[in-house]
C-alpha cells in the first residue's frame, strides 16, 4: 500500500527541490545528458556568448516553469493527478542539469535573477492552485505547452555547429510538450489563446533579461 504523505513530508521535499533548484550545480540528472556523447564544437567567442546567453534564458525559463509547478502541486487536492503528474518534476530537475552542465562548458553561468524568477513562479502556482486542481493543472499545462516552443524557437537561433546544445534543446522541447499533455490528461482546464498570449509574454520578457543577466 502507498504511503500518503504528510504534510511536513511534502514541505520537507519541496524545499528538497528548491535547494536543487537554486544552488547552482545541485540538480543532478536522472538521465544521460542527450548530447553527453557528442565531442566539444568549437565556437568563436562571439558564438560561444551568444550560445550561452541562449542557454541560460532556458534555464531560467525552466526555473520558472518548475517553481510554478511545484507552487500549484502544493495545493492540488486529486490524489489520482498528482500521482499522474509528479513525474514532471523529476524531468524538469534533469534540465536543469543539462542546462548547468553546458553553461559549465562555454565557462559561463545562470542568471543573476534566479531566485527572482523561482520565487515570482512559485507565487503564480501557489495562487494557481488555490483557486483550483483544473484551473492549476491548466495553467501548468499552458507554462508547460509556452516552454517547448520557446525551446524550438532557441534551437532555431543556435548555430548549426554546436552539436553540444542542439540535442538538449530538442530532449527539452519534447519533454514539455510531453508534460503540457500530462497536465491536461490529469483534468487541467483547456485556456483560450488570449490567456496563453500573456503567459507568452512575461516568459518571453523572463529569457530577454536572462540572456544577458
Amino acid at each position: 500500500m502507498e504511503r500518503q504523505l504528510s504534510r511536513s513530508d511534502r514541505l520537507i521535499a519541496h524545499m528538497d527541490s528548491a535547494l536543487r533548484i537554486l544552488m547552482p550545480g545541485a540538480a543532478v540528472a536522472r538521465r544521460t545528458n542527450p548530447a553527453a556523447a557528442v565531442g566539444q564544437a568549437a565556437l568563436d567567442e562571439f558564438e560561444r556568448q551568444h550560445v550561452a546567453g541562449v542557454v541560460r534564458a532556458a534555464h531560467s525559463a525552466t526555473v520558472g516553469t518548475q517553481g510554478f509547478y511545484q507552487g500549484q502541486m502544493a495545493l492540488i487536492k486529486l490524489p489520482a493527478s498528482r500521482r499522474q503528474i509528479e513525474p514532471l518534476e523529476g524531468e524538469t530537475l534533469d534540465h536543469l542539469a543539462w542546462c548547468h552542465q553546458r553553461l559549465v562548458q562555454l565557462n559561463s553561468r545562470t542568471s543573476y535573477f534566479t531566485p527572482v524568477w523561482y520565487g515570482l513562479s512559485l507565487g503564480l502556482g501557489l495562487t494557481a492552485g488555490a483557486i483550483g486542481d483544473r484551473f492549476g493543472l491548466g495553467m501548468t499545462a499552458v507554462t508547460k505547452e509556452l516552454m517547448s516552443q520557446q525551446l524550438n524557437k532557441q534551437f532555431t537561433q543556435l548555430p548549426v555547429a554546436d552539436h553540444n546544445s542542439r540535442p538538449l534543446f530538442r530532449q527539452m522541447a519534447a519533454d514539455n510538450g510531453h508534460h503540457a499533455r500530462l497536465a491536461i490528461e490529469a483534468s487541467g482546464s483547456r485556456f483560450p489563446a488570449p490567456i496563453k498570449w500573456g503567459v507568452g509574454v512575461l516568459a518571453s520578457g523572463v529569457m530577454k533579461v536572462a540572456y544577458y543577466a
